[in-house]
């Protein structure tokens, strides 16, 4: 169920991505008795599945990895790769593993899809996770987009309720102004960019923050942005708290970037 992407890949490029799930629903899946995480759409080659396995279990050691694609090629292009707690499977958005996944990913595929088709992927994509129950909040559906090499990132991280949060994620010695992140927003977002939107109103703060910040660029690049972030939690509900900052994010509220209407 979907559309087979361009299946453009490369190593490393999910980096930022798998950073941020690691630190922020690492706990759920150890918690977990049998977390199983979806690569969603991982493209011509397993290297970002391969390298999510890794990083997961850093952090959750009994983490099952599956990547499905809907691109029957692909698959089988993918299973040699195959090991102790990576598997390979063909599908789409039904995400066709036996039980319900602790985290779903999905990097760099809804950009091709128009944006009043999101809504439904997501539902569709939600009602997969994990429920919550007395000791979790439930799964964990992260979706987004990504430059070619991973520098620029954006994505929403959706529980079983819906859309919870926004994070920006960079590269920040390539960074000359916040704003640059726009061409990555995922397409939920990426046609609201516009006056009058609050992720246009975001950036244009954000870009604001940045250049009163300008004197910390002495210091570097992370400092500036430390700074520009603190500035902007007196208007804006950033959700994370400065460590991440430091790697080059910043996380808010769903409710507060959200389109209008």
């Amino acid at each position: 169920m979907g559309t087979v992407t361009r299946g453009t890949t490369n190593p490393n490029r999910l980096r930022r991505m798998d950073r941020w799930i690691a630190a922020t629903h690492g706990a759920e899946l150890r918690r977990a008795a049998d977390p199983v995480a979806v690569d969603l759409g991982y493209g011509a080659a397993p290297w970002t599945a391969v390298e999510l396995l890794g990083r997961l279990r850093a952090v959750a050691p009994r983490t099952r990895v599956v990547g499905v694609e809907i691109e029957p090629a692909r698959v089988a292009a993918a299973e040699p790769y195959e090991r102790a707690g990576l598997h390979f499977r063909h599908g789409g958005f039904e995400v066709p593993v036996p039980r319900r996944p602790h985290l779903i990913r999905a990097a760099n595929v809804l950009r091709q899809y128009d944006e009043g088709e999101v809504a439904d992927v997501w539902r569709r994509l939600c009602a997969r996770l994990a429920p919550a129950d007395g000791r979790s909040r439930g799964g964990l559906l992260v979706e987004g987009t990504c430059d070619e090499i991973g520098r620029r990132h954006v994505w929403v991280a959706l529980g079983p309720e819906g859309p919870r949060t926004v994070t920006f994620a960079t590269r920040l010695g390539s960074l000359e102004r916040p704003s640059d992140l726009a061409e990555r927003l995922p397409k939920a977002l990426i046609h609201r960019n516009v006056p009058g939107e609050p992720v246009h109103a975001f950036l244009r703060d954000f870009d604001r923050a940045w250049a009163a910040a300008a004197p910390y660029a002495a210091y570097g690049a992370r400092q500036r942005w430390i700074r520009a972030i603190r500035d902007l939690t007196t208007d804006w509900p950033v959700t994370d708290p400065p460590c991440r900052w430091r790697q080059g994010e910043v996380t808010l509220q769903w409710t507060a970037l959200a389109p209008r209407g």
